[in-house]
């Protein structure tokens, strides 16, 4: 199901300005008890503000979507805080921080992700599209060659972004 949210996520954007967030692992976690919001509604809630920010960049407004970008890392590190072996949860929060142009936080959180989940679709091309804003094309090639046998968006998209790197469409 998640894979199928993700896929739709991604192929409502235009201008290639996500790639795809998450593989479809999910937490798996349940709403706890007593109104406390369980890691997987806080992904969720990010998620939607993740998309929202993007909708506003298109639209030049910058400004108002860093808020939303930054509104969506405070529940994605909560959601952290109570699912630490979500990959997914990581790469929101290296992107969230990336937008943000936290690079040095962003690789933290993306190079998190990759030790749980190595082969990990989002992460791999998100890490790229870092490394390529980061002028450190041959490790942005890395990812790519990571990428290169999943027959994914993913590699089609950072393939793109490296080919244009003079042209910000990440």
């Amino acid at each position: 199901m998640k894979k199928i949210f993700v896929l739709l996520f991604v192929l409502s954007l235009n201008n290639h300005v996500f790639g795809a967030g998450g593989d479809g692992g999910g937490s798996g976690n349940e709403s706890s008890s007593g109104g406390e919001t369980s890691a997987t509604s806080l992904y969720d809630q990010s998620v939607k503000l993740v998309k929202r920010a993007g909708k506003l960049e298109k639209k030049n407004k910058n400004e108002k979507a860093k808020k939303l970008y930054s509104q969506a890392f405070k529940k994605l590190n909560k959601a952290y805080k109570s699912d630490k072996k979500n990959p997914d949860i990581l790469n929101y929060m290296g992107f969230t921080s990336r937008k943000n142009g936290n690079f040095k936080v962003a690789e933290e959180y993306y190079l998190k992700g990759l030790s749980l989940n190595p082969n990990h679709n989002g992460i791999n091309e998100y890490l790229g599209e870092l490394y390529v804003q980061t002028n450190r094309i041959d490790k942005a090639k890395e990812r790519l060659a990571v990428l290169k046998n999943c027959n994914c968006e993913e590699y089609q998209e950072l393939e793109l972004i490296i080919k244009t790197r003079g042209t910000k469409i990440y």
